[in-house]
């Protein structure tokens, strides 16, 4: 049940039953020369879905730009300001609580969210407060990075080895080459650009650091299939976090 093809009747109707509601939340941001510059936000967006489908929750509308300024060296790659998406983050919340939803479950496509993402929740949960919105002391919010689930982190492991890498993935690159197969790319990859350095300064500094975008990764090892695989553990994982996660 996605929220923007719902009518308001719909959604008073459905608080009636659950607070709860799923906030897919990714990245427009480079993935390297094969990567889709959509990913993070198309799987989020996509598992997204897929659990509000098997719990028969709502589902917000995609976040699709979120904190990615180191990125912001490659062309097409658009973010906000981590002060940006924390204010981004608060007017969402504040519309939802004031209708009655109690619990934000984001799952999340991009690793650079993650810090911005804790940071908001505090900011909110102080807003909310301050603005005595009912119920203040149920309103919890939660995130769940699909590409964290332990099943999803084993198969990568797998299939991938150290080539899974930290950006620009096989396995996220799989997954979107799954949702959207036109997608498929393939170009030849520089094999001695495989560092895994996490240390990043900025853009200019990581365009210096990784010239073609990959982060230690190898994305010509990924597969429609192999994407497949991952979009079902993930749903399978996050359907589960979820349901835990409304009753707690």
């Amino acid at each position: 049940m996605r929220l923007h093809l719902s009518t308001w009747t719909e959604v008073e109707a459905y608080l009636q039953t659950s607070t709860g509601i799923i906030i897919p939340i990714g990245s427009t941001e480079q993935h390297g020369p094969t990567g889709a510059i959509g990913t993070d936000a198309i799987c989020a967006e996509a598992i997204a879905e897929a659990v509000g489908t098997a719990t028969q929750s709502l589902v917000a509308p995609t976040i699709n730009v979120g904190m990615a300024l180191h990125h912001t060296g490659f062309p097409g790659t658009i973010s906000l300001r981590p002060s940006t998406l924390i204010l981004v983050i608060r007017d969402y919340l504040t519309c939802l609580a004031r209708s009655g939803f109690t619990k934000f479950f984001f799952i999340n496509g991009h690793g650079g969210n993650i810090a911005t993402l804790k940071a908001a929740y505090s900011e909110a949960y102080a807003h909310l407060a301050d603005l005595n919105i009912p119920n203040i002391d149920r309103i919890e919010c939660q995130t769940a990075n699909w590409f964290m689930c332990g099943s999803v982190y084993r198969l990568a492991k797998e299939l991938y080895g150290d080539r899974e890498g930290s950006h620009a993935t096989p396995s996220e690159v799989a997954l979107t080459q799954y949702l959207y197969p036109e997608t498929v790319k393939s170009t030849p990859l520089d094999p001695n650009n495989l560092s895994s350095e996490r240390k990043i300064l900025g853009a200019a500094d990581f365009r210096r650091r990784y010239p073609d975008g990959r982060m230690g990764s190898d994305p010509s090892l990924a597969t429609p299939e192999h994407g497949k695989q991952f979009f079902d553990l993930a749903v399978k994982d996050l359907t589960a976090s979820y349901l835990e996660f409304l009753v707690e």
